[in-house]
């Protein structure tokens, strides 16, 4: 896939180099920010390409590796936008998009304000990224029979919907949190994770490719029953991380979303268990500008002291028990069963 990637850029540069040589600079913060990182959701295309037991067509590796493309230049695109509602400074450790291009204002030593410049350009950056997701998406299924082509075409459009909207909802979410009921705000959290990330992390993938494959819609029903539960594991996994993680692995700093006011499921349940005196100090200080260290800290130690982490936990555990019961559900050759549980596994207990 990565060679796959290599061969669009190579391909696009000249058509952007032909409008001005200045956007080969653009081009080159595209190369770098897609550089690296897991290729998770790639991996789960790929699998889901291996579970139905019809007949391939020839070119069905040649499909997967374009969709697997196009699913990781969505991706790509969403961080990009993600980064900017987030606010956030650093992606794999190093500077998130909108920040490189405030850097480039800065070397450059142009005029205007380079925060806006920033912004602005990865906004840009982020749409070119999704029209070449939508090419290599189109691509992809020419690869295969028609009726393969189009249930995938219409997978990975239902997929960005849910995407886009759980993006929204989340947003909204951290501003109408207080007016949510205290015991509706876990299953608010989850429904969010759901939409925003869980079916496009690991659900859609595998959709996908299995639709590349020829999968009937009973197929898919099972591979959804085993996705959306290993995405929302997947998920909730992150944002554990996202609190706990070490910088040095993740690429972003220790206690992100409590920086953020990210209202994920570890907040819903820490406003569940904790005293009114906990509560409040939530209320006040979670997303703050200026968040100190100790008080992260102070969040992080609650966090753990109410049972929350724990609670969380539990919900990763049961995800991944649930999608690997309906996994047993579908027919497999156990060289594929054994490759997914595998998958599986590491997508929700991964320690970066």
């Amino acid at each position: 896939m990565s060679a796959r990637l290599d061969a669009l850029f190579a391909e696009r540069r000249p058509q952007l180099r032909a409008l001005n040589p200045e956007l080969d600079a653009l081009m080159d913060q595209l190369v770098a920010f897609t550089a690296g990182g897991k290729r998770t959701r790639a991996r789960f295309l790929a699998a889901g390409a291996r579970m139905p037991r019809t007949a391939t067509d020839p070119d069905l590796g040649r499909a997967v590796v374009d969709a697997a493309t196009a699913l990781e230049l969505f991706h790509a695109a969403a961080l990009a936008h993600d980064d900017i509602l987030d606010r956030s400074d650093t992606r794999r450790g190093k500077p998130s998009m909108h920040r490189a291009f405030e850097g480039k204002h800065h070397e450059a030593g142009w005029v205007g304000d380079p925060e806006h410049f920033g912004l602005s350009a990865a906004i840009l950056a982020g749409d070119l990224l999704l029209m070449w997701s939508d090419d290599l998406r189109l691509e992809a299924a020419s690869h295969v029979r028609t009726s393969r082509g189009q249930a995938a075409i219409a997978e990975f459009s239902r997929m960005r919907t849910e995407v886009t909207a759980g993006q929204y909802l989340d947003v909204v979410a951290e501003l109408a949190w207080q007016q949510i009921a205290r015991d509706e705000r876990a299953d608010r959290a989850i429904a969010i994770a759901a939409a925003k990330s869980a079916s496009y992390s690991v659900e859609a993938p595998l959709v996908i490719g299995a639709r590349l494959a020829g999968a009937d819609d009973q197929l898919v029903g099972h591979i959804r029953a085993m996705g959306l539960p290993l995405g929302l594991a997947f998920q909730v996994r992150d944002d554990v991380l996202s609190v706990f993680g070490d910088e040095s692995i993740t690429g972003k700093p220790s206690g992100d979303d409590l920086r953020e006011g990210k209202r994920t499921l570890i907040i819903a349940e820490v406003d569940q268990r904790a005293d009114d005196e906990t509560r409040a100090f939530f209320e006040a200080r979670l997303g703050a500008a200026d968040l100190t260290a100790d008080e992260i800290a102070r969040m992080q130690d609650a966090i753990r002291d109410t049972g929350a982490l724990d609670a969380v936990e539990a919900h990763i555990q049961r995800w991944l028990d649930e999608a690997l019961a309906a996994m047993a559900e579908i027919d497999l050759d156990e060289r594929t069963r054994e490759h997914f549980r595998k998958l599986a596994t590491a997508a929700a207990r991964r320690e970066h």
